[in-house]
């Protein structure tokens, strides 16, 4: 702690030197410490602020998926990620003063070896300056049990009452007074100050100094929370800070030397005129970003509105065309497939001219369609309706030959490189993507059937079949009795 303690000492001194007051000093090194913090606070302090006006975002969130929580853990995040806020960044800084108060204590408790910076081995027993100390009649025994907590204080006093016999001792030694608005901040405020010999405006103000430093810490933490995001959770814990933190510094007031209520009471002053400077300046930031981001989302809605309607124009005029395959996984799956129909087109062209500069005849099954060798199924034939008694034989052949033609030509029928399609709901467009009917096939379109497809052609089952004979006559016997009858 002394690392810390020093520092903070020395500057503790510079002040003094300067000022010549020892609360002045310290009302300094308050608003020094401040200042150092403003930076690393302003960020904090626009974070929290913003997370205050995203209370009712997180309310319709909660409302949405309060039954998931995982969920809105998810979405909450979303959100903070979106508006630049980290839940997390007032924690530290609000934990900072607290190591520096201890530091400061260090300093202020310890003031001729860490303030003036006195060797240690002068102020122990045998030192120059503690015999000195006896020689000239201080002695601890004099001090309360309290105040022998605070033994150095006590003897940095009797040193300045006798600066002169101390020359020579120590060039670090300084006469450091601890008056300050009548009041000797070196003693510690007692709760029955009436029962002393003499009351005095001294005593009085002592006295006073815990009571008014936990009334501005109260009144300091009304104004941050104030800002703050307020739910059930933090609404319950706020209220308890802000009746614990002021007792607490009632406490550290009434145990310790005045001069550390000073220095609470400095930082609380100066807690509430930053609070209320950055609320002012944020909130009128945070009101333009507000109404920029209000204004973009209803430029989207409008924008949003306009699709549907032209969406719905287009569909009343029968002039548009649905394509859910607008994700990026849907379009890369059907590039691979294009690519993979491109290759094989190419391959069964270079296998028909080899066989056709050999003077080989390749072979066209009747289910070829183009250049889609089994576009009608790879089971097809052409007579399964006319000629039942063979088809189920013709069909066992076809597809065992076009199994046998699939082994013997794996470069046609290769789709290691297709990835599936996976069904997920997140990849379709909430609005799907709708163009005019214009006589171009969809990607899909029956039209250009797969390579590989493996239908059953069901659909030449719906067909007439093309050979077939027309309606047979009636019956000539049915005739002859018609005739009979017109007779008679």
């Amino acid at each position: 702690m002394d690392a810390i303690a020093k520092p903070f000492g020395w500057l503790m001194l510079q002040f003094y030197n300067w000022t010549g007051n020892y609360g002045v000093a310290v009302i300094l090194f308050a608003l020094v410490v401040k200042l150092i913090m403003l930076p690393f606070q302003l960020k904090s302090k626009k974070s929290m602020m913003r997370m205050s006006r995203m209370t009712p975002r997180l309310k319709e969130l909660e409302k949405k998926f309060g039954n998931d929580q995982a969920r809105y853990q998810q979405e909450m995040n979303k959100l903070y990620k979106e508006e630049g806020v980290n839940p997390m960044s007032g924690c530290v800084w609000s934990l900072i003063p607290f190591p520096i108060l201890i530091a400061l204590y260090r300093a202020i408790r310890f003031p001729i070896t860490t303030m003036m910076g006195v060797s240690a081995e002068l102020m122990a027993e045998g030192g120059a300056i503690y015999e000195k100390l006896l020689e000239l009649g201080w002695s601890a025994e004099a001090l309360t049990a309290r105040q022998r907590a605070y033994e150095q204080i006590f003897q940095s006093q009797f040193i300045t009452e006798h600066f002169a016999d101390f020359q020579g001792l120590s060039d670090k030694l300084v006469a450091l007074k601890y008056n300050f608005l009548g009041m000797n901040l070196a003693e510690t405020p007692n709760v029955a100050f009436w029962s002393w010999d003499s009351v005095t405006w001294g005593l009085i103000g002592l006295f006073l100094i815990p009571f008014i430093s936990a009334g501005l810490s109260y009144l300091s933490m009304k104004i941050t929370n104030a800002q703050n995001p307020q739910t059930e959770a933090t609404n319950q814990s706020n209220k308890t800070m802000m009746l614990t933190m002021p007792l607490v510094s009632l406490w550290i007031c009434f145990s310790m030397p005045g001069v550390m209520g000073i220095y609470w009471i400095s930082q609380s002053v100066f807690s509430i005129v930053q609070e209320t400077i950055l609320n002012r300046v944020f909130n009128r930031q945070l009101d333009i970003e507000d109404a920029d981001r209000i204004e973009r989302e209803k430029a989207r809605e409008a924008e949003l509105e306009a699709k549907r309607q032209e969406t719905e124009r287009l569909k009343a005029e029968g002039a548009t065309t649905a394509n859910k395959n607008t994700s990026k996984k849907r379009q890369q799956a059907a590039a691979a497939q294009k690519e993979a129909e491109r290759k094989a087109a190419e391959a069964r062209a270079a296998r028909a001219k080899r066989r056709a500069a050999r003077g080989e005849v390749d072979d066209i099954p009747a289910s070829q369609v183009g250049n889609r060798r089994y576009a009608r199924g790879r089971a097809y034939v052409p007579d399964r309706y006319t000629n039942p008694d063979e088809a189920e034989e013709k069909t066992l052949a076809a597809a065992e030959e076009s199994e046998k033609y699939a082994a013997e030509h794996p470069e046609e029928f290769d789709i290691s490189d297709i990835e599936p399609i996976e069904a997920d709901a997140a990849d379709e467009s909430e609005i799907p993507a709708l163009t005019p009917a214009d006589g171009e096939a969809e990607e899909n379109d029956d039209s250009e059937p797969d390579a590989f497809d493996e239908s059953d052609d069901a659909d030449e089952a719906d067909a007439c079949p093309a050979d077939e004979e027309a309606e047979p006559d009636f019956d000539d016997e049915d005739d002859e009795s018609d005739d009979e009858d017109d007779e008679n």
